[in-house]
């Protein structure tokens, strides 16, 4: 079963044919980095107005990369939520009209549930039930897996994300957008134990989240070093930081693992990518005897592949949307 899925939850503009939920047929990205970098972080009019440019020649250039017409297609997967609700407007549009000329069943897939299948793609013995790590710009949950399509949340954050803390802390320390990755990147030889952080926790709730309080306390130290005229060294401070964070994650999953009973972890979102947290969750593995799944790099950002993916589950599991789906900026998953 071939799905061609789509793409625009945020500033990437992807699609991809998806074989199976697992085989990657073609998969097919534009960048919109070098349109936002300017401005320190996605502009949301931006984003829309790029993914009205891209999207033709995208899913374009996915079909003909993979070989195949639509007489090839089973169904059209589209992230419908959550995410920038401009953007997400202009794949869920563009799908409809594609499902309406070809009469295809359009598959909604929610964004989260994507970064969780991308693992499918990477790890082709990955299957429920598992805990799956969701860590991404907007979003960080500790979920229960039991099924394809079946998601218990067992922990959120209660304020910021995990990668929100890491951007806005990259920018205040004058990194360029993508601040998250290039905060990894400055840090890889900084010394990790330089400064000290809050480790926040939510009272009540062991599992919950919590980063702004966090994300503060580095902005704070940056403030008050500038007006006292102090100088920071920014490889220590970066890592010391991510340090503090990936504690926190590590603390919180470690614990459900051990309140669920579970013993294989999934790892999704755009923070998967980061090298610490990754280094710190293959050693979790081994002290807990788990597996541990983390999807290769290229399917750790947005793209369309993982909704490909998630879309075939979706589509077995009779999720098939009508004319009068809309894209919503907020979702449960």
């Amino acid at each position: 079963m071939k799905i061609l899925a789509i793409e625009t939850s945020c500033d990437e503009t992807a699609a991809a044919v998806v074989e199976d939920g697992r085989k990657v047929l073609s998969n097919i990205v534009a960048t919109q980095i070098p349109e936002h970098i300017k401005y320190g972080g996605v502009v949301p009019e931006i984003a829309s107005r790029s993914h009205c440019e891209n999207i033709v020649s995208v899913v374009t250039a996915a079909m003909r990369k993979a070989a195949v017409d639509f007489e090839n297609i089973d169904a059209i997967a589209v992230t419908a939520y959550p995410g920038l609700i401009g953007a997400l407007l202009v794949g869920v549009n563009y799908a409809k009209g594609l499902s309406i000329s070809t009469a295809l069943p359009l598959v909604p897939v929610h964004h989260l549930r994507a970064h969780v299948a991308s693992n499918y793609i990477s790890n082709l013995d990955v299957k429920p039930p598992f805990l799956a790590l969701i860590v991404s710009g907007g979003h960080t949950h500790l979920c229960k897996v039991s099924d394809y399509t079946s998601f218990e949340i067992l922990g959120r954050t209660r304020d910021d994300a995990a990668g929100e803390a890491l951007d806005k802390a990259a920018r205040a320390m004058g990194l360029a957008y993508p601040g998250g990755a290039n905060l990894d990147k400055l840090a890889v030889d900084g010394d990790d134990m330089a400064y000290t952080f809050p480790h926040p926790r939510v009272d009540g709730a062991p599992l919950d989240f919590s980063f702004s309080g966090l994300k503060t306390s580095v902005v704070n130290l940056l403030h008050n070093s500038s007006q006292k005229g102090e100088t920071l060294d920014n490889k220590d401070l970066g890592a010391s930081y991510i340090k503090a964070i990936v504690d926190s994650l590590i603390k919180n999953t470690a614990l459900a693992l051990d309140e669920s009973g579970l013993d294989t972890l999934v790892v999704a979102g755009g923070v998967a990518a980061n090298s610490v947290l990754r280094k710190r969750l293959e050693k979790l593995g081994k002290e807990k005897n788990i597996k541990v799944y983390i999807p290769e790099l290229r399917y750790c950002g947005d793209n369309a592949a993982m909704v490909g993916s998630q879309g075939y589950y979706e589509f077995l599991s009779g999720n098939i949307a009508g004319l009068d789906l809309n894209a919503k900026a907020t979702m449960d998953i």
